[in-house]
């Protein structure tokens, strides 16, 4: 999900489309987000671990 997110900001940038920049930011903070809870060992949508 970072990956796809990453991918997306920079297609985002070189293209100046912001919607494509807005979803690559959403999707890099919702990784990171649940990265975050599942090194913390929170479930995450029922799964011990998230990668």
């Amino acid at each position: 999900m970072i990956v796809l997110g990453v991918i997306l900001l920079i297609v985002g940038f070189l293209t100046g489309i912001s919607i494509i920049w807005t979803i690559g930011i959403i999707l890099v903070v919702l990784g990171l987000i649940l990265w975050v809870l599942g090194a913390a060992g929170h479930a995450v949508g029922g799964r011990t671990h998230y990668w």
